[in-house]
């Protein structure tokens, strides 16, 4: 018989001293809901900045973190219809998102996700909503299939959604973290030549274990200038900037004519800075990556099954060690950081 109780991660209040490992009753589906038992819960540098407090975010205090997680239904509610008990399911980032335009307007484009405006996933169990899931790929194991909900379709949505990337196009990623790592994959898989920029050789040289055709390191000299000579001074057709504030300038500059920057992160602030001559000259495209719908995750999973992408795991917590695996975040992993059940 299952037991009547679960431990969950929660806060009062932001900040790494407040996480808090409860013992609480497992909650019931109602109409329309579904019980999952979670099975790994993948961690976003996003997760660190929500649990920090640097995102301003009205969060629904006691407040459970992580948006992404892999599991297997266990129950369901009256008038579900999408999945049943045994469904191998993964969390949507934003769940209310399900195609087309991101709800919104300008004054208050909408932020609505899971670990955020909604409770998180570290928990041994959730119920949701029966549209906020994805039935996983059959190909993946739950501890890779938590990876995919938010870094996985970030890279997604950039590339293919949104960026359309074709065979012989060049494509540079920032770093090698999980968005960058999933990138580096899904431009190989269309046939794409990579390039990857980061401070660590040993990084690099994983990197191109993956299949990334140059490695940059960032450190020694203008890794622009790297890119100049590497390609014949025409640039890169796309750019997969993770870095963020007046890091901009130097994808900028980077781009090649009539190419494409896609901004997907905020490593040196909110606010980004960079020479309009070279975005007027180049008539470059700079598009902001709000992760994606469900039907691009939908999309994102039968790609996956079908191409043999695999995620990059660089270490699996107990979900007793969230504090641990946070730390480990801190360091910056290359590729991704779960943490498991057992």
């Amino acid at each position: 018989m299952m037991s009547q109780t679960m431990q969950r991660w929660s806060m009062n209040a932001v900040g790494r001293k407040n996480l808090m490992l409860s013992t609480d009753a497992i909650p019931a589906p109602g109409p329309g809901e579904v019980l999952v038992r979670v099975n790994a819960v993948s961690l976003n540098y996003r997760d660190k900045m929500v649990i920090d407090g640097n995102m301003p975010l009205a969060l629904p205090f006691p407040f459970t973190p992580a948006s992404d997680m892999a599991g297997v239904v266990e129950s369901i509610g009256e008038g579900v219809t999408r999945f049943n008990p045994g469904s191998r399911v993964i969390s949507t980032f934003s769940p209310d998102w399900i195609d087309g335009k991101l709800n919104g307007n300008a004054r208050t484009p909408s932020y609505r996700t899971l670990g955020g405006i909604y409770q998180g996933m570290m928990a041994e169990f959730v119920v949701m909503n029966e549209s906020w899931l994805v039935s996983s790929p059959a190909s993946l194991d739950d501890m890779q299939a938590s990876t995919l909900p938010c870094a996985g379709l970030t890279a997604w949505s950039a590339l293919v959604e949104r960026g359309g990337v074709r065979a012989g196009q060049s494509i540079l990623v920032q770093g090698t973290g999980g968005v960058s790592m999933f990138a580096l994959q899904i431009a190989k898989a269309h046939g794409a030549e990579v390039f990857v920029t980061s401070g660590s050789d040993e990084k690099l040289a994983r990197a191109k274990e993956l299949g990334a055709d140059y490695g940059i390191n960032r450190l020694r000299g203008d890794w622009v200038d790297a890119v100049y000579e590497l390609t014949q001074e025409q640039g890169i057709d796309h750019i997969i900037e993770t870095v963020g504030g007046a890091n901009l300038a130097n994808s900028l500059r980077a781009v090649a004519v009539q190419g494409r920057i896609s901004v997907i992160g905020v490593l040196d602030g909110f606010d980004i800075s960079g020479s309009a001559g070279d975005l007027l000259t180049k008539t470059a495209t700079i598009q902001g990556i709000m992760v994606g719908h469900r039907r691009a995750l939908e999309d994102f999973v039968r790609a996956i099954d079908t191409s043999g992408i695999k995620p990059v795991i660089e270490t699996c917590y107990r979900f007793d060690e969230l504090p641990q695996a946070l730390e480990h975040l801190d360091r910056g992993p290359f590729g991704k950081i779960v943490l498991t059940r057992s």
